[in-house]
């Protein structure tokens, strides 16, 4: 068989993988430039890909943001939740997950910058806002307040609204994200969070305790 042309456009070479290589290119043009500067000619340019080629698969550019939330950053939740099932119990369950989720929010940039394009963009298109809040937010309020209402069922938690308490698990991997890429760039000490995690899940979990 004929070598492949190295000169040749990846869409044309590898069919299927069109919508994941679009996705991830999306995923880093998003983040770097926001949605309203984003282009679908630049996210097109990077893919390897026509930009016909895009409208095919994502037929505006909030289904192309969709995706990219559903694909890269949702997985997340999903590891969350590999984790929390095999745990014998809430401190185990969040003991593992969530290091593990603000390992992942340290080691990718990216999922700072699209949380940012959300808070930033959303007032004037609030597509932006309800596809991360279908995606992203409730879907991980819902596992951990589920987390929390089995504990306190089993007696480990004290009595308290769970949707409140995942919300105050929550707020400091949202501040990490907000910090990392509004106050950073402009001389704010940098935030590490994995050790901001550890530092609150142990007065978390203290303070729920019965």
């Amino acid at each position: 068989m004929a070598p492949s042309n190295p000169s040749e456009p990846r869409f044309r070479r590898r069919p299927e993988a069109r919508p994941a290589e679009i996705v991830a290119a999306a995923l880093e043009v998003f983040a770097e430039k926001g949605f309203e500067a984003a282009r679908m000619e630049a996210v097109a340019r990077r893919a390897g890909v026509s930009k016909g080629a895009i409208y095919l698969y994502f037929p505006t550019k909030a289904e192309l943001f969709r995706a990219v939330v559903r694909d890269a950053v949702s997985p997340n939740l999903e590891m969350v939740r590999t984790l929390a099932a095999s745990a014998p119990d809430l401190r185990t369950a969040l003991s593992a997950a969530y290091p593990a989720l603000a390992a992942r929010i340290a080691a990718d940039r990216r999922i700072s910058g699209v949380a940012k394009l959300v808070i930033a963009e959303s007032r004037n298109h609030p597509e932006l806002a309800a596809i991360w809040h279908e995606n992203v937010v409730e879907p991980g309020l819902q596992l951990i307040s589920g987390l929390i209402a089995r504990a306190q069922a089993a007696g480990e938690v004290r009595p308290g609204d769970p949707r409140l308490y995942a919300m105050g698990l929550m707020g400091p991997m949202v501040l990490s994200l907000i910090w990392r890429e509004t106050f950073e760039p402009v001389g704010g000490a940098p935030v590490d969070p994995p050790a901001l995690a550890a530092q609150h899940l142990a007065v978390v979990l203290k303070g729920m305790q019965p």
